[in-house]
């Protein structure tokens, strides 16, 4: 069973189905293998061995009752630690929420039991979401499966380095600004940013069925996009609990024809300058695609400047703003790298506190610019760009500093959420370090569908995943205390 936690969820699930490996044997493998890797990679804020063997019998009782289930069923997932898991920390990387326990299961965590899922535990963060590397003062750094020295980015890292890494086959993070498809970038794997509203966000923290719930949802992580649609079946659909949901599905006349669909290569003045590989990367993307048949050429967006103003406005500005009655009084808590999100919302935003007039002005801003975006892609469905400037960079060199910091270096990915469009990220290089580059794919609101059909054919054209090559063979050995999980 040497390599069988690289598999495909696709794969692992057929094999489940047809009985060539029992849930108990692949959740004891997967179980130990994650535990084998805690020490050295930290991607998980908690590992549930009970609950998952208490998962197990169920399923296994399931599948002697059935050839008819899920194609989840009884494969081991894992879920980011900032979404409500009944009886299981929800502290998001934050001290101010160690003792936090929710009572029940977040919409999407229902129904991926329902589906049959093996939940193994959840996923490291960095404090309360808002960075791209995932280190906090409660569960410590996660480090990328490609090379320990690097991060595995943020907010998502720790989903990330689960998928990556061979101790999850698939799960969900969370985006506000990049932050499933930036660690999806950094440590190779694939990762969707939906369309707000295809998927419920509630019970998700910070909350998503807010003011400015569109700016950040929940997505699916996994290896493959295949695998990406597998979890985005089951977790998309309107919940009434979540007043944003939506079951709108645009249909595409010209999704099984290529030739018939334009791609735009993005550029854009404001975006900056991407590492030569990065470059690369998205070359051999486009000419991938235009070996598939479809129609490829360049396509500027010349609103992005005021695009990416008004994003931070919201991300920065309001969010900050929103924090403050929460860490009010318990500022010594906080980590480093939340601090430094905090110290750049306040330099950047002179009038504070954000004013009735001033929120409700750049939101029909943000409308205004939105509406551009989609006119200008009124002919044009998918767009290819890098995921950011580079790959993933080592432990504790990101940063917020204006000019050179994140507001520079992670604009490719930004920019969708202010506006709401979905984006795929597929992994398509190498770096000089040998870590992944990966690319993407942007699509328009609620065709998150045709989006994943053309990443579908963009991987297949690229070739079979391939993990990362020191945990290939690797043979750990437990060196961890339960304290410490």
């Amino acid at each position: 069973m040497s390599a069988i936690h690289f598999e495909s969820l696709k794969a692992i699930a057929e094999k489940i189905r047809t009985r060539a490996i029992s849930p108990r044997e692949l959740s004891d493998h997967q179980l130990e293998r994650t535990l084998d890797l805690h020490p050295k990679l930290n991607a998980f804020a908690e590992i549930d061995e009970a609950c998952a063997r208490d998962q197990v019998q169920a399923a296994e009782a399931a599948l002697q009752r059935s050839d008819s289930l899920s194609p989840l069923h009884a494969v081991p997932l894992s879920v980011k630690s900032c979404i409500d898991v009944a009886g299981w920390t929800c502290a998001a990387g934050s001290l101010l929420r160690k003792g936090n326990r929710p009572c029940t299961d977040a919409v999407l965590v229902q129904r991926l039991r329902s589906s049959g899922a093996i939940l193994l535990g959840n996923t490291n963060t960095p404090e309360f979401l808002m960075n791209y590397e995932t280190d906090n003062r409660l569960s410590g750094k996660t480090s990328n499966p490609w090379n320990f020295a690097f991060s595995a980015g943020g907010s998502s890292g720790g989903e990330a380095a689960a998928i990556a890494s061979g101790c999850s086959f698939g799960g969900v993070g969370s985006d506000g600004g990049g932050s499933i498809r930036v660690p999806a970038h950094f440590c190779g794997i694939c990762g969707l940013k939906p369309t707000p509203g295809r998927i419920p966000s509630n019970g998700h923290y910070p909350p998503g069925n807010s003011a400015v719930g569109w700016l950040g949802v929940v997505g699916p992580m996994a290896r493959t996009v295949a695998d990406l649609r597998i979890l985005f079946d089951v977790l998309k659909g309107p919940d009434s609990g979540d007043a944003l949901t939506s079951s709108i599905q645009i249909a595409h006349s010209d999704a099984s024809s290529p030739q018939k669909l334009h791609i735009g290569i993005l550029e854009s003045d404001t975006l900056g300058r991407v590492t030569p590989e990065t470059q690369l990367a998205v070359r051999r993307a486009a000419q991938l695609l235009a070996y598939e048949g479809y129609q490829l050429a360049p396509f500027r967006l010349d609103n992005l400047e005021r695009v990416l103003d008004l994003w931070w406005f919201f991300f920065g500005t309001v969010i900050g703003e929103l924090f403050a009655g929460e860490i009010r009084g318990r500022e010594e808590l906080l980590s480093p790298h939340f601090r430094d999100y905090l110290r750049a919302a306040h330099d950047s935003s002179p009038q504070s506190p954000v004013t009735v007039q001033r929120f409700v002005g750049m939101c029909t801003a943000r409308d205004r610019e939105r509406a551009r975006i989609l006119e200008a892609m009124r002919d044009v469905p998918i767009l290819l760009s890098p995921v950011c400037a580079a790959s993933a960079f080592r432990h504790g060199e990101g940063n917020w500093n204006p000019g050179t910091g994140y507001r520079k270096t992670m604009r490719h990915s930004q920019w969708l959420n202010l506006a709401g469009f979905p984006g795929v990220t597929i992994s398509l290089g190498t770096s000089p370090e040998g870590l992944p580059i990966g690319v993407q794919l942007v699509g328009r609101p609620n065709e998150d569908e045709l989006l994943l059909d053309v990443a579908e054919r963009l991987e297949s054209a690229r070739g079979p995943w391939q993990p990362p090559p020191d945990l290939r063979q690797e043979s750990y050995r437990r060196e961890y205390t339960p304290e410490s999980l």
